[in-house]
């Protein structure tokens, strides 16, 4: 089947863009989040494309008065992976790899924002990774630190996002799980575990990003930090993968409550501590949602609204999905800079390092 892709040379086999390898896990993914400089008005998106299950998906949440507003939407994709809208959702690419626009115009939520970057996007290190012979994930991601301009509307109230409103969107594409999940799992299943931290940073002259998949055992199997300062090119950022974070946690839950990562660079070690200021819910974009999980299938065309305030939810609810969080932070660097950036943990399953041993026991050590 042809599609408006094909009109592109974006070809990377001898098949039309409809087709992505042979693997039903494969996507193609958007995320966004930005805050304003005083940590106020956290808003964040994720538009997902599923070529072999003929879905696509998007979310966007907005916090407001302790309360986390989050609008869903799911259609078929009918093979057509250019149209980037899902319902009330849209993405609008101004500029590749610089300026895209992100509208939304529904269930009482609205928003029109522009985000431009700060640096060229960063490519991290290929995510593969196997549970025995089966692909568990097999990604490329790149990320942008940027800045917004626009506006949101909840419910009839209208708020300007402020002067140097701030965040990072990615683009990610390959193979994790996505939609339903597999009816036969590996035969030699152990218990499952995974993970994971990211922490996207904007400072005042330079992007800050690091991120760890580690094994059970606290061994990486994926890690790096990336200095970029501001205009920086493709080849213009600095990189290591010796860098470490030393966690803290919530009391009685798998969150974080700041950390201390310390990276090594060619001019000596550089600290970087990381004070939560707020809490925003990963499923309100359908990361491990039971009911808005990406890819999953909900007929033609679907929205709908879903509003929870963060003092009623259960932090050890994995049947919820509220294990994965991004924590919003002040961020201080040892050689004097300040700035705002995200801190994004999911940990599921056992983790020897914190004392872990089930799948939602609380650490015991950072």
């Amino acid at each position: 089947m042809l599609t408006k892709g094909d009109d592109f040379p974006l070809h990377q086999t001898a098949e039309p863009i409809a087709y992505s390898g042979t693997d039903r896990n494969f996507y193609d993914r958007y995320f966004f989040n930005g805050y304003n400089p005083d940590g106020s008005g956290f808003f964040a998106l994720a538009f997902g494309v599923y070529p072999h299950l003929d879905i696509a998906d998007a979310s966007f949440s907005y916090i407001r008065n302790g309360m986390q507003h989050n609008l869903h939407a799911s259609r078929e994709l009918g093979m057509e992976r250019m149209d980037l809208e899902v319902g009330p959702i849209r993405i609008e690419v101004i500029e590749p790899l610089k300026v895209l626009r992100i509208r939304v115009d529904g269930e009482g939520i609205r928003a029109e924002l522009i985000f431009t970057g700060r640096a060229f996007p960063i490519e991290e290190p290929r995510f593969t990774f196997r549970n025995g012979p089966r692909t568990f994930m097999d990604y490329t991601r790149m990320t942008q630190n940027g800045h917004y301009a626009g506006w949101i509307e909840v419910d009839g109230e209208r708020i300007d996002v402020a002067p140097g409103c701030s965040g990072t969107r990615d683009r990610s594409w390959g193979v994790r799980p996505v939609g339903a999940a597999d009816a036969q799992p590996h035969s030699a299943s152990r218990q499952p575990c995974f993970f994971w931290q990211w922490t996207p940073v904007n400072l005042e002259r330079r992007s800050l990003f690091f991120h760890v998949n580690a094994h059970r055992s606290g061994t990486p199997w994926n890690t790096r930090a990336a200095i970029a300062p501001d205009g920086a090119g493709h080849d213009g950022f600095v990189e290591t993968p010796a860098a470490r974070m030393a966690t803290r946690h919530q009391p009685g839950t798998r969150w974080p409550a700041g950390g201390e990562l310390a990276i090594e660079t060619d001019s000596g070690p550089l600290s970087v501590t990381f004070e939560p200021l707020q809490r925003f819910q990963m499923r309100g974009l359908g990361y491990t949602c039971p009911r808005w999980g990406h890819g999953l299938n909900h007929g033609a065309l679907a929205v709908e609204r879903e509003d929870f305030d963060f003092a009623a939810l259960d932090p050890l609810a994995p049947d919820m999905g509220n294990l994965h969080v991004q924590m919003l932070c002040r961020v201080t660097t040892s050689d004097g800079e300040t700035g705002m950036g995200t801190f994004e943990q999911l940990v599921l399953g056992p983790y020897d390092p914190w004392g872990l041993t089930g799948y939602v026991d609380t650490p015991v050590s950072g």
